[in-house]
């Protein structure tokens, strides 16, 4: 099995992503560990020499930053904080997302600013490489002192508590300590708090939902370009010296986009009897350029956030120098979250317009892309069921991170809500799935009006393929089972 090594370089988005689907072996290489190692002496050293408050290492935590805590209950202080924010609540996180967060937390504690032990790193190692997932739950988290209630849930197993899933079986963490024979961790001073303060769940989510946009993205480019051909749309606002002198780079690699996926069609060549198509069609390298726009954006906000050491206190043993700050602010992550929310929305929006023109009975296509309309409904109701997920999507982009809940007593006065910036965020992905294929149903249909006329090679490609699990709808069927296959295909075969 391949083995990847992080080793405190800069990890791109890319190379994150590659490593997670990859399902490679990973590591830690020596760089790291020293520095692992570095700063724990580092602070060992300072509290055996050193009377002094410092957050979280010999004081309680939130409002109760002033109370001391004696040398000897400095474990049990750690300990106790893990299992008293184990309060998630809500559905399960999905295992990919946790394996995310696994893999994330390593990364942050890797940089040597931490003060944990190799010890405690290399175990959160053995559970992402050894497929040991904790459960966890969405809520609760404010997005500010770090991901507070889910990081500690993915802290239980560490000491032998909470709930992990394996090879499809649920164990306690002292029934999977057991299974491979694994002492719990010792939690050493400011252990617990490096564990749980951090932007990991939303950086997580950030990262999945980053990559399915992009699929997305790239996807709804393809197939807006089959309803463009088969609405007989015209191809002169995809040219590029117009949408050039805009100079919009999204724009621009949509409207080149458009062009390649549609050359050689003969219904996009032929002499067009409108002279302008609707917005929802006119507008795609706009409206869709502005969503890759709002994307490379996010990715980069994102990249940093991966690569960044996200727990409180900092340490910076080279410069003597312990720091309480707030690196766990999850605000930067929810802002993006929430703009990631509303540029994918905007693309399930206008995507549902195109499905709404195709089933309009216009421009010699047939009342809902069916023979025979009225005896047959054919795809009335995909629309209603589609407008009804757009109009849950707009319901979902209301942002998150514009609102605060002060917590404890007052300490920690504003907070991101990035989590649930990042649950949300998910919702609406999932749901431009089911937008997209649904789009590809209405567009494959109306596709088959138009013959003999034939679409590029590329449309007719996708057709094909589409056309192995959805057959042409000659009359009413149950048309859930059609879009249940398009959902599939859209996430898994396109």
């Amino acid at each position: 099995m391949e083995t990847y090594y992080i080793d405190n370089q800069y990890i791109s988005i890319l190379e994150f992503e590659k490593i997670f689907n990859s399902n490679a072996f990973v590591s830690l290489g020596e760089n790291a560990k020293k520095s692992i190692v570095a700063c724990r002496e580092y602070l060992n050293t300072k509290l055996e020499k050193s009377t002094d408050l410092i957050y979280g290492i010999n004081t309680g935590f939130g409002s109760l930053c002033n109370t001391a805590i004696s040398k000897t209950e400095l474990s049990q202080l750690q300990v106790n904080l893990v299992l008293s924010h184990a309060c998630g609540m809500g559905d399960e996180v999905p295992t990919e997302i946790v394996r995310r967060m696994l893999l994330l937390k390593v990364i942050g504690l890797s940089k040597g600013n931490s003060g944990v032990q190799l010890e405690t790193v290399e175990r959160l190692l053995f559970f992402y490489n050894q497929h040991i997932t904790p459960i966890i739950y969405e809520q609760g988290s404010l997005g500010a002192s770090g991901d507070l209630a889910p990081l500690a849930h993915l802290s239980l197993p560490l000491i032998a508590e909470g709930e992990v899933e394996f090879e499809g079986q649920r164990y306690t963490g002292a029934e999977i300590a057991k299974k491979f024979n694994l002492l719990p961790i010792k939690l050493q001073s400011k252990e617990g708090l490096a564990l749980l303060n951090g932007t990991q769940f939303m950086s997580a989510y950030a990262t999945s939902c980053l990559a399915n946009s992009k699929h997305l993205w790239k996807n709804w480019n393809l197939i807006a370009s089959m309803s463009l051909d088969a609405f007989d749309g015209r191809i002169n606002p995809f040219q590029d010296n117009v949408n050039s002198i805009r100079n919009h780079p999204g724009q621009i690699e949509t409207a080149k986009l458009i062009r390649q996926f549609l050359e050689g069609s003969e219904i996009i060549s032929k002499i067009k009897e409108h002279v302008q198509d609707p917005y929802s069609f006119r507008c795609i390298p706009q409206v869709h350029g502005a969503t890759k726009d709002t994307l490379d954006h996010c990715s980069l906000v994102i990249e940093r956030e991966i690569n960044a050491v996200t727990d409180n206190p900092t340490l910076f043993p080279d410069e003597d120098d312990i720091v309480s700050a707030g690196n766990f602010h999850g605000q930067p992550l929810a802002l993006i979250l929430d703009f990631m929310a509303i540029a994918m929305a905007e693309m399930g929006s206008i995507s549902e317009r195109r499905i709404y023109k195709l089933i309009s009975g216009s421009r010699g296509l047939p009342p809902f892309l069916v023979a025979n309309p009225g005896l047959n409904s054919g795809l009335m109701i995909a629309q209603y069921t589609c407008a009804s997920i757009v109009s849950q999507n707009k319901q979902l982009c209301t942002p998150a991170s514009i609102d605060t809940i002060d917590s404890s007593n007052g300490q920690e006065d504003h907070v991101s809500m990035g989590a649930n910036a990042a649950t949300k965020l998910a919702r609406v992905i999932e749901n431009c799935f089911a937008i997209q294929g649904i789009e590809l149903l209405n567009a494959s249909q109306a596709l088959e009006f138009r013959r003999p006329l034939k679409s590029s090679q590329k449309i007719e490609n996708l057709h094909a393929t589409f056309r192995n699990g959805v057959s042409f709808l000659g009359a009413d069927r149950n048309t859930s089972l059609d879009m249940k296959a398009a959902l599939n295909f859209v996430k898994n075969s396109l």
